[in-house]
């Protein structure tokens, strides 16, 4: 195989490596330059009206000071056009060429090159600099996410296929392994539910002319994957700037297109470039190629979004792009230099084999495999053209050649070159016959053919690319694809050259097989039948010439001579390891007791005596290091006072969430006495005297009320109606707020009769008004609804003489058929005479298309004595009945749809039982957490014993009364540190339930396994929430199995427990009533799936200066293909005008529609004269409807169906994102005219949030600016001036006015007057004028208004807060302050703040609902599950009878993803780490209640997701459990007892950071951190040397963020960082290694153990396209069994694999596993706790670690780490704060584990931890 490409990434590895370790070397080169960053003067001219793209303010700089540093470089080197000098590294071309020095005389391809006398070339070379510097700061910026985060079907992406070709391009990868390895990337995504289509362009294919395998792969790949995989694959473009790709590009909108930043040659490189470039100035987000990750469940990668600089450079340089692409892509005519003078055209190969496939045809006209087919093209075309050269050769310049060397001749002769391609023939003959289980025995030869014999390799691969390529484009023969991935296997082509020029030269006479003999011998026949008038002579014998094919001095056998090791276990002797892992231990090897292995597990004893340290000595618990500054068991009053305190604001905080007053908590035994008493007198027949009593006064009571009510409506009723009449929508608006405020049914009964009959009045003269002309039907939709209040809502009191009133005025409306139902009479038939008030429509359509929103929903009448201020859907009643019944229940409803009731509901029946039972509510975020709190302190108030709280909170930086409250609200982590600590044993038994809010978090990608552990592990009932979820009854179904797990396990407990455990449980029950309810194992699955109101959809966009504002209808984002194979998603649904839409538009396009009359609305059956339709009914309409459009299909009417999704479709108008962050304010502007405020507009990036809500903040001022008097200033000031004279004068009088003269007396009154005035004079022009705010005076008091607002008094930015609060605006992000954010969240809930800009932040469960939600930004966050949890805030329950989603400026196919998209399905993930075996085997040793621990330690391992159902992974993770505790005895975490030694406290306290728990411990027991650690002589204080050090050493293990590789293209120095982090010294760096080598041995013998478990079938199966390469009929072959190699084992690879030489001993080299393991295992090196101290990328280019936080240790400042480190501000906050917080907790266990207080490393740590706390805060 050409090595070039191998040889590539070696050069690109070591070089990287080389300039790492010189990174100081640079700095000072670069700080010679003295580099400034200034801003690029178009930004400058652009400054102004930016606004989401100063996010690229950052790199922007880096590239004015890039550019910089060039323009030096070129005066340096004189004009020197070499780009290579430029970067850091060399190009690929170079280092190709470097490689292939020798080969490139022999073979080389030549082009005759376009525009090559250009007098531009000079510019077009300058701007490849300027688009390397963009692309690089582009890329280097990238953020390192999830790329397919939870969008299944809703998103698409593309794959550049030239790039997926170089990710898996190696020189070792044979041929079929090239294809697996693809495959499996591919296939990784598509089981991940990704859906991709893959691009070659056609102007590439040349770039791989010069490397002709290569170029063969390409191809072989193109056409495999068109043929053989679904996976659709395009190769019609020509390039990346041409018209039919921007025209596909703008039609399908992909999610991203993943793209390689480095390619072969610096020309492929400039073209990828130029890709990317193109892409994100089409607002489409680039991913790289390079530096991906994945693990079961996710795909990680480098993703650049596209921004407006993007597209502001490609604008500018739009020219010099096309010029550059024309003159990388414009070759003409390549022709092939062979031997330096045999020289032919390309264009000949490809009409030689034209004609040679015509000549097949012929000789094999019913067609063959593939592999027999191009092997014979490719030796027959490769035969002829060699010998056609040969023959064309002048005689001179033969004679010249022939010239014999030392080697023999130059080049081959025809016979050689005969010689060589009968091998080819015969290598192919095996791959035909010989199964693939035998070819992983093959032996691997290091070898390297001989310089002559390459050029015709590569004539043949030429070959067979062009054979490939014609037969592409051949329809009408019949060929066998299957097996294009093994065309080639040149492994095996060495192995036969070897034989037959080493082997059987010696005498070795081998058989080849009748089989094989047939088979060769038949393909070499064809190809001299093909050959025509030349002659290569016979078949047999293989070899007839001498010539070496192979350099003999470098053919080496590879032999395997290192042994894997093959210890045993250690015995391990614990009840928890027998019972979970006993079945497969007991076939595993165990080493004896005297071992060595054994015998040396005393690794801390040592370690202890030495530094008088106690690395076994428990430490404390984790919640109790968590900051605390009040507690309701303090008794120090300062600390009351801080509760007393925070209680106050928590009920302020909740009185914005609950509108009722708090409810008084009785405990159960009153509640009780109440209810016998209750019952008893239920049981009496008569009623006494008493009850008679009180009954009258109820009577009396009510008709006071009634009498009270009526009065007030008498007085309001002239006034009302005349409202009515003059403005409806007002009048009926007021006449609603007065109706909730009666209580009385027969006084509202009136009110709405009389409201009826003014609406009618207004209809008439509207229509009197109107005469022949189109009338305003929301008028007569008034009447209409309140006929459907009356008939719903008062039916009992409706009399005949009403229904008639009904019957008159639906007649008067037109509604005659309906007028007759509800009279009960026949309509008269002769009565044609039409009402002149009627409003031409149907009744059943009036009612859908405009009375729409107010249809009534199907709504329970019977109340429910649970529940106080509403009555509850039956569903809701359902999940009441569980709480009540102690059942755990899966609740599945969207959002603002009430599920959290029960969770209140749940919470007052456990205050109720008792003082000690606990409810623990999950909240996925801390913003959640405080609001839960808020609700639960505004809800319930109950009177508890001293040192007990009603309400505690936990979260990792904050907590009070975690152990001392009954309802204790926390986030996952935290809740998991209390449910595995042996010491909160007592505490969760007290538990009585949990509920887990947002569910749909164990999907996520950040501790879903966090999740995973907590639904295993509690034992009492749940209830799990979301309104997310697409496969609840899977979720419940695992659910059940883990409560019948619990059943089991607690029965087996009781059974087993001792007389004197039993009596202490009886004292336990007597003292309390906790455990005295009825246990249910129950878990119910609550589904709902109706939203309280429709969602309706706009799409927005700006043409010429006007906001463009279309309805999107759900139906356009449908297409035929996608209804074909997914069907027409479930929770698609439609609001009754947008079913009328959908049925007016099928009618339209398909007028012979069969049901057309049947489906009418009029006759629709559910609406047939029915005069109150509700939304079930409308629901049944929009189901058939749906059906309907599925048949259509099914009918073969795609066509019809493409024109009406069409028809539906918005048209929005493209505009540049200047453009719109420009006219974003009057967009604001626009909606508040609409009247669709208040509005949450989601945007992605915190900068852009902020400067959005500030952009919309200016412009009101501006506006009040435009409105004022121009003299309004110089008069505010005028009065600025005199109030603060008089404030003075006041000054000089005495605070005691009554020793004042009566004329001072007077004076004072004057000024104190004049004071009044003034003041007020100022506050009126002060004043905000309405038309110039958003925010409602009326909504908020003044007193609540200051309180919130001095909360933000010390904030960062709070002033600024508060004056757009002021005006109604809001910022919502997770970089704010906690104080910030609620600030915005109180303001917005009570309805002053109307604009709120926000991040994802508000995504999750925040209480903020909303009257509209605006999608105002494109990110890859932007999914599925996303798009439904914001827009699911849109339509406030009670207040809006619909809730808006807008998308502003997001493209039509995005948004159409978004809106047909499924949610995604919860799956599970690889569940085990070390860290968390050893917390388990923590928790069975040290816990009290032994049984109890087991059995919760036993539920995690036992219970996974990813394992429910699947023995296989049940099997696997036994064994990695049995192989993470031979780790942790032999790193002497674990005794052989399975108890906790050494520093395993210390690594469990760490367990979020794994594998740098390990790896830190392994350096504090090699004395390493001592050694480190001396203070400065004489003192305990360290120098800044140390401390730099220590936080170097930190920052290598923790909070690692890695950079793409490219980012260290250029050497330059930052602002005021060092950006790339440094390496470990150099022992810290060893002891990593020999960690590493520990952990590599243990995991490899894992997946050897595993092996046996792997599927095997699916092995010999390429994964995507299936192809089974399982063994055949095979008959043998001598030869074949002597190419065998016996000693390589093979037990544990991919037969795939081992074709490239992987053999079991690779799987002790980390790097190696992902490529190795057998795929059906689904293990993955990321379940490997190895610590790599570099990572490479798949072109083996470094990628570096950026050095945040020591960078930030060393400046102090956020504002370097945003413009050098390439992080914005709040995430680099938020990542300092961790690494703060790790090194306190690491400074906190040390001191805990070390006697001496002075130890150097415990000063040092504590030192560091301090001084970094101090930095953070100066920024906070």
């Amino acid at each position: 195989m050409d090595s070039a490409k191998g040889r590539f990434k070696k050069a690109i590895r070591k070089d990287a490596d080389k300039r790492a370790s010189n990174d100081d070397n640079d700095s000072e080169f670069s700080n010679s330059e003295n580099i400034g960053f200034n801003p690029m003067e178009e930004d400058k001219e652009s400054k102004n009206t930016r606004i989401s793209d100063e996010e690229d303010e950052t790199s922007d700089k880096e590239e004015v000071a890039l550019r910089k540093t060039l323009k030096e470089n070129e005066d340096k080197e004189a004009g020197d056009t070499d780009y290579s000098k430029v970067y850091s590294i060399s190009t690929t071309e170079e280092v190709t060429q470097q490689a292939s020095q020798a080969e490139s005389k022999d073979f080389r391809i030549l082009h005759h090159k376009c525009h090559s006398q250009n007098p531009g070339r000079t510019e077009h070379d300058e701007f490849l600099k300027k688009l390397r510097l963009h692309i690089w700061s582009s890329l280097s910026s990238a953020q390192y996410v999830s790329l397919l985060k939870d969008f299944v079907e809703s998103e698409f992406f593309v794959i550049d296929g030239d790039s997926l070709l170089l990710m898996f391009l190696d020189e070792e990868t044979q041929c079929l392994n090239f294809f697996y390895q693809i495959e499996c990337f591919l296939q990784d995504f598509t089981e991940k539910g990704a859906k991709y289509v893959i691009v070659f362009f056609k102007d590439t294919e040349q770039m791989y002319f010069s490397s002709p395998h290569f170029l063969f792969l390409r191809t072989a790949l193109i056409e495999h994957l068109r043929h053989n995989t679904g996976t659709t694959v395009h190769t019609e473009f020509s390039n990346c700037l041409s018209s039919e790709w921007k025209i596909f590009l703008k039609k399908s909108y992909p999610y991203f297109i993943i793209i390689s930043d480095i390619g072969l040659t610096s020309l492929q490189t400039d073209y990828f470039s130029i890709l990317i470039a193109h892409s994100l100035s089409k607002k489409i987000n680039v991913v790289l190629a390079s530096g991906q990750e994945y693990d079961i469940l996710r795909v990680y990668g480098y993703h650049v979004q596209s921004a407006y600089k993007h597209r502001l450079f490609f604008q500018k340089y739009a020219r010099d792009l096309e010029y550059t692409c024309a003159n990388i892509v414009g070759y003409q005519e390549p022709f092939m230099s062979l031997y330096e003078h045999l020289k032919l055209s390309l264009k000949s190969i490809q009409k030689e084999v034209h004609q040679t496939v015509h000549l097949l045809k012929h000789l094999w006209p019913e067609g063959s495999d593939i592999r027999r087919v191009v092997c014979v093209l490719a030796c027959a075309v490769g035969l002829k053209i060699y010998s056609n050269m040969l023959e064309n050769t002048k005689p001179s310049k033969r004679a010249e050649t022939r010239q014999s060397t030392r080697g023999g001749s130059k080049y081959l002769s025809p016979e050689e070159a005969a010689d060589l391609y009968r091998m080819q023939c015969l290598t192919v003959a095996f791959l035909l016959h010989m199964p693939l289980s035998q070819r992983t025995q093959i032996r691997i030869f290091q070898s390297y053919w001989a310089k002559r014999v390459l050029p015709l390799i590569k004539v043949q691969q030429l070959s067979m690319h062009f054979a490939l390529r014609q037969l592409s484009d051949t329809n009408d023969w019949k060929l066998d694809l299957t097996y294009l991935p093994d065309l080639n296997d040149e492994s095996l082509l060495i192995n036969l050259a070897y034989y037959y020029e080493a082997e059987n030269t010696t005498g070795l006479e081998l058989e080849l097989g009748e089989e094989m003999e047939n088979e060769y011998q038949y393909l070499w026949n064809t190809v001299t039948k093909l050959a025509v008038k030349y002659s290569f002579g016979e078949a047999f014998p293989i070899r007839q010439t001498s010539q070496l094919f192979l350099e003999q001095k470098k053919t080496l056998l590879k032999v395997y001579e290192e042994e894997i090791p093959n210890t045993g276990l250690i015995s391990v002797r614990s009840d928890l390891v027998e019972e979970y892992a006993g079945n497969v231990l007991k076939d595993l090897p165990a080493l004896a007791s005297n071992d060595p292995a054994v015998t040396s597990l005393i690794k801390y004893k040592e370690f202890d005596e030495l530094r008088h340290w106690h690395s076994g000595r428990p430490l404390t618990e984790e919640y109790e290091r968590v900051w605390c500054d009040a507690d309701a068991k303090s008794k120090d009053p300062e600390e009351r006072r801080q509760m007393q305190k925070l209680q106050t604001f928590r009920h302020f905080y909740g009185s914005t969430l609950e509108s009722s007053t708090s409810k008084v908590i009785v405990q159960q035994e009153q509640v009780s006495r109440n209810a016998n008493t209750a019952d008893k007198k239920k049981q009496k027949k008569h009623k006494s005297k008493a009850e008679i009593i009180a009954e009258e006064n109820n009577r009396r009571l009510k008709s006071k009320e009634e009498k009270t009510e009526q009065e007030q409506w008498e007085a309001l009723r002239i006034s009302t109606e005349e409202e009515i009449k003059e403005n409806l929508t007002v009048g009926i608006n007021k006449l609603d707020e007065f109706l909730k405020t009666l209580k009385n049914k027969s006084v509202k009964f009136s009110i709405e009769m009389r409201a009826l009959s003014a609406c009618l009045e207004v209809w008439k003269k509207h229509c009197r008004e109107q005469g022949e002309e189109s009338k305003d039907l929301s008028k007569a939709v008034q009447i209409m609804r309140r006929i459907h209040i009356l008939l719903e809502k008062y039916q009992d009191l409706l009399e005949k003489p009403h229904l008639q009133k009904l019957s008159r005025y639906l007649r008067r409306l037109g509604f005659e058929d309906l007028a007759c139902s509800l009279s009960e009479q026949t309509r008269d038939s002769k009565d044609k005479k039409r009402s002149k008030y009627a409003v031409e429509v149907g009744p059943a359509r009036f009612q859908l298309q405009y009375m729409d929103y107010y249809l009534f929903r199907e709504e329970r009448n019977d109340p429910d004595p649970r529940v106080q201020h509403f009555i509850p859907d039956t569903w809701q009643r359902e999940l009441l009945d569980a709480v009540d019944n102690n059942e755990s229940a899966v609740i599945v409803a969207p959002t603002s749809s009430g599920k959290t009731y029960a969770s209140y509901y749940c919470m007052e029946k456990v205050l109720k039982m008792s003082n000690d039972g606990v409810v623990v509510y999950v909240a996925p975020t801390k913003a959640l957490v405080n609001q839960v709190a808020g609700t639960i302190y505004s809800r319930f108030t109950k009177k508890l014993p001293d040192g007990l709280a009603m309400c505690g909170v936990f979260t990792r930086d904050y907590r009070h009364d975690v152990t001392n409250s009954q309802i204790l609200v926390t986030v996952p982590q935290c809740l998991e540190i209390l449910m595995l600590s042996p010491r909160t044993q007592k505490w969760t038994k007290r538990i009585q339930y949990v509920i887990f809010d947002e569910v749909h978090c164990l999907g996520g990608e950040i501790g879903a396994e966090v999740w995973e552990h907590l639904l295993v592990t509690i034992r009492c009932p749940f209830l799990a929430l979301s309104a997310t979820v697409s496969n609840p009854e899977h979720l419940t179904e695992w659910l059940q199995s883990v409560k019948r797990y619990w059943q089991h396990a607690e029965d087996t407990m009781e059974g087993s427990s001792t007389n004197s455990e039993k009596k202490l449980m009886r004292k336990c029950k007597v003292k309390s009533k906790v455990r005295e309810q009825k246990k249910s194992y129950r878990v119910r699955l609550v589904l709902y799936e109706e939203r309280y109101n429709d969602l309706e959809k706009y799409v927005c966009s700006l043409k010429d200066n006007d906001f463009i504002i279309e309805h999107c209808h759900p139906c356009a984002s449908l297409t035929v293909s996608h209804i074909e194979n997914y069907g027409i998603p479930s929770d698609l649904s439609l609001s009754p005008r947008e079913s009328i839409q959908l049925y007016d538009a099928m009618v339209n396009v398909w007028q012979e529609w069969p049901r057309a009359q049947e489906l009418d609305p009029e006759e629709f059956v559910s609406f047939k004269n029915k005069v109150v339709i509700k939304k079930p009914d409308v629901r049944k309409y929009e189901q058939e409807l749906k059906k309907e459009l599925t048949k259509w299909i099914e009918l073969g009417q795609s066509q019809k169906v493409n024109e009406l999704l069409e028809d539906l479709k918005p048209k929005p108008v493209d505009c540049s994102g200047k453009e719109k962050w420009e006219h974003f304010a009057r967009f604001v502007e626009k909606l508040h005219e609409m009247d669709k405020l208040p509005a949450i507009f989601f945007i992605f990036n915190v900068d852009s949030v902020e400067r959005a809500a500030k952009n919309v903040f200016y412009n009101l001022l501006k506006k009040q600016k435009s409105l004022q008097d121009p003299d309004t200033e110089r008069q505010k000031e005028c009065l600025r001036n005199e109030l603060a004279k008089v404030k003075k004068m006041l000054t000089k009088f005495p605070p005691d006015s009554k020793k004042l003269s009566s004329g001072k007396m007077q004076q004072l009154v004057l000024l104190l007057t004049k004071k009044k005035q003034l003041e007020i004079s100022l506050k009126k022009l002060t004043a905000i004028p309405s038309e110039c705010t958003y925010a409602d005076p009326k909504a908020v008091d003044k007193n609540t208004l200051e309180k919130i607002f001095h909360r933000l008094r010390f904030e960062r930015n709070g002033h600024l807060q508060q004056v757009m609060a002021q005006r109604g605006i809001g910022y919502h992000h997770g970089s704010m302050s906690a104080k910030g954010r609620q600030a915005v969240e109180m303001l917005f809930r009570l309805g002053y703040i109307k604009v709120v800009t926000a991040t994802s932040t508000l995504a999750l469960g925040i209480n903020m609902p909303c009257k509209s939600v605006v999608f105002a930004e494109d990110s890859i966050f932007l999914d599925a599950l996303n798009y439904r949890q914001m827009s699911g805030r849109a339509g406030r329950r009670g207040q809006d009878m619909i809730g808006n989603v807008f998308f502003y400026d997001i493209p039509m196919p995005k948004v159409e993803r978004l809106i047909k998209s499924n949610v995604p399905q919860l799956k599970g993930q690889f569940p085990l780490t070390v860290s968390l075996i050893l917390r388990l085997m923590l928790l069975a040793a040290k816990a009290d209640d032994k049984a109890d621990a087991k059995a919760k330690a036993l539920s995690v391992l036992k219970h996974s997701l990813m394992s429910f159902k699947k023995e296989r992974y049940a099997e696997i993770l036994k064994i990695y459990f049995i192989y993470s505790l031979q780790f942790l005895i032999k790193e002497c975490y674990l005794d052989q007892e399975g108890n906790p030694t050494g520093f395993a406290g210390l690594v469990t306290h760490l367990h979020y950071y794994e594998p740098s728990n390990f790896v830190l411990v392994s350096f504090l027991v090699k004395g390493l951190f001592h050694k480190l650690c001396q203070p400065i002589r004489g003192s305990t204080v360290f120098s800044e040397d140390v401390l730099e050090k220590l936080v170097l050493i930190l920052a290598n293990l923790f909070g690692r963020k890695y950079l793409p590789a490219c980012s260290m293209q250029y050497k330059h120095q930052f602002c005021q960082s060092k950006v790339f982090l440094e390496d470990l010294p150099e022992e810290f760096a060893n002891a990593v290694n020999e960690y590493n080598t520990k952990v590599e041995e243990n995991f490899a013998h894992f997946l050897l153990t595993t092996a046996k478990l792997a599927d095997m079938e699916e092995e010999y199966r390429l994964p995507l396209s299936k192809t089974d390469f399982t063994s055949k009929n095979w008959h043998g072959s001598e030869l074949a069994s002597y190419l065998m190699d016996n000693t390589k084992r093979v037990s544990a690879i991919s037969p795939f694999a081992c074709l490239s030489g992987v053999v079991d001993n690779s799987l002790f080299h980390g790097e190696i596993i992902n490529k190795a393991v057998f795929r059906s295992l689904g293990i993955n090196v990321t379940n490997c706790p190895l610590f790599y101290l570099k990572k490479y990328d798949s072109q083996g280019r470094r990628r570096p670690l950026n050095a945040y936080a020591l960078d930030f240790y060393k400046h102090g400042s956020l504002t370097a780490l945003t413009t050098d480190n390439w992080l914005n501000e709040g995430d680099a906050y938020y990542a300092l704060k961790d690494f703060s917080l790790l090194i306190k907790s690491i400074g906190t266990s040390l001191s805990e584990l070390c006697d001496d207080p002075n130890d150097n490393v415990l000063l040092a740590f504590q030192q560091l931890g301090e001084i970094y706390e101090e930095k953070l805060k100066s920024v906070g």
